[in-house]
């Protein structure tokens, strides 16, 4: 019997939004997967695994497959032919697009997995590609990725209420983009500046709202204490500072 393969009847069912096009969905399997509501049709991604759900060479990832042979002939002696570099290119897409969505959605955790992933992408084909257009051509979007793996790590912290720990993951990414080697491509360029506004600004804000310590609470109660002339409380408030001092 034929089967009708007009999907207009699923599409109609999930109207497209573009603030509201990503859900996580558990299917009849129990198995939970992301699906993208585009404007002409529906993108599904595994959660765990390649994006796609395929396994090249047997693998779980083509790079996972590369970093075996490479254990296996030497890391010294192992080469990237331009065909692996395009395998590796294109499978660095699938997990490109994964993390943007979970980024979206605020998935932090497996956004830090895909970020961190590709970034041990970009590393090994620096490494081992025979050409150096294939060494060179992942590095236009590092910045960008540096950037989207540390907010979503600080956001992690945050949730923990570990400003301290937020603030030294941005500031060191920071560092990392700042330190990465000048480039003529303008796509780095452009990556490179947006990143460290982008973080910047994200440490301004954490250092704005990061809870006082209890030394600035109280010095904070001794100035008021002082405008408001409540000099017998300021001095209670002076030896409690000493004292918080003296015990660092």
């Amino acid at each position: 019997m034929a089967t009708d393969p007009d999907l207009k009847a699923l599409l109609e069912a999930w109207a497209y939004d573009p603030d509201d096009c990503v859900r996580i969905v558990t299917l009849a399997d129990g198995r939970e997967v992301m699906q993208v509501r585009l404007p002409l049709g529906i993108e599904q991604y595994e959660l765990d695994g390649r994006p796609d759900g395929h396994r090249p060479h047997d693998a779980e990832s083509a790079l996972d497959y590369h970093i075996e042979r490479s254990k296996k002939t030497g890391a010294s002696d192992f080469q990237l032919s331009p065909d692996d570099c395009v395998e590796l290119f294109n499978e660095g897409v699938l997990y490109y697009y994964r993390y943007l969505h979970l980024f979206q959605i605020n998935d932090w955790r497996r956004t830090v997995r895909d970020t961190t992933r590709n970034l041990l992408l970009f590393d090994f084909v620096a490494s081992h590609a025979t050409r150096y257009e294939d060494k060179h051509y992942l590095e236009q979007w590092r910045p960008y990725v540096l950037r989207i793996n540390a907010v979503a790590a600080a956001m992690l912290e945050l949730a923990d209420e570990c400003h301290e720990k937020a603030l030294l993951i941005v500031r060191s990414a920071t560092e990392k983009i700042e330190a990465l080697p000048e480039t003529d491509e303008d796509t780095f360029k452009f990556e490179r500046q947006r990143s460290l506004e982008a973080l910047n600004d994200l440490a301004a804000q954490i250092e704005k709202n990061m809870p006082l310590t209890e030394l600035q609470k109280l010095e904070t109660q001794l100035t008021e204490a002082v405008t408001a002339e409540q000099y017998e409380h300021a001095a209670r408030l002076r030896d409690q500072i000493r004292r918080l001092q003296e015990n660092k």
